[in-house]
Formats: C-alpha cells, structure tokens, sequence
C-alpha cells in the first residue's frame, strides 16, 4: 500500500482504530477484575480512569492551536493551550506511573489481587494513553 494513501485513509480509519485500543484497554481491566480471586481495592481502579480523563483532556485540544501560525483575538493564549496539553500529559504519565506502582504491589504481596491485575492495569493505561493519541492525530476541526 501507498504510503499516501495510507496517509490519507488515516482521518478515516483513525477514530475506528483509536476506539478499538481503548476498548481492549478496558477490556484487560475488566478481565482482570472479573478473574481476581481477592477483592481489588478502588485505588487500583485510579490509573485508568485518570488515563481516560488525561486522553480526553489532551483530545479537547485541535492540532491547529499549538502551531505558529495560530491566530486567536484573545492576548496570549498559546501558552494556555500548551499549558493544558503539559498538565494533561503530566496526568497521564502519572496514571501510568500509578499503574506500574500497583503491579510491582502485586507482584511482591501476597494478600492482594494477582500480579495480572496489575499487569492488567499497566495494559490498560497504555492502551488508553496510545488511543487518545492516535485519535488526537486523526481527528480535524472540519
């Protein structure tokens, strides 16, 4: 396939893709709730709900706002969208950060939930983070 063509199915088959990541993001969680033979305590459930709020934080955001050529009436409001698109990946990397806290948790006690449900809780957090990405990279203002 044409690299070109590829490029320009992208605004098309973007969102579709982007969807389909999030939900098996969702769905490793799910899984791994579902299967847990101990009680998984709400702290676990966390990262991926910030991971979710960070994706749609930094989805609120056109590409065409953060180039050079961007024009708004307001004074000064580059630095304010760039200032949401840190703090959303500050979110973001810190829900993934919790993420890997949990499953290195998991893994060394005994008494909680496997270490699958926090290897389930890194997946998750990936693949919500990796689709709210290629959906902000696919999606337009048209």
């Amino acid at each position: 396939m044409d690299t070109n063509n590829l490029l320009a199915a992208w605004p098309v088959l973007g969102p579709g893709v982007a969807g389909a990541v999030f939900g098996a993001g969702w769905w490793f969680w799910v899984d791994a709730v579902v299967c847990s033979a101990a009680a998984v305590p709400f702290l676990h459930y966390l990262p991926g709900f910030f991971a979710s709020f960070a994706a749609l934080m930094f989805n609120s955001v056109s590409r065409e706002d953060i180039g050079d050529g961007y024009y708004s009436p307001y004074d000064d409001s580059e630095w304010r969208v760039k200032l949401w698109l840190f703090i959303s990946y500050v979110v973001s990397f810190v829900s993934l950060a919790g993420a890997v806290g949990f499953l290195v948790q998991d893994a060394l006690t005994n008494t909680g939930p496997s270490a699958w449900t926090g290897t389930a809780g890194v997946l998750q957090c990936v693949c919500i983070l990796v689709s709210g990405l290629m959906y902000w990279t696919c999606h337009s203002e048209d």
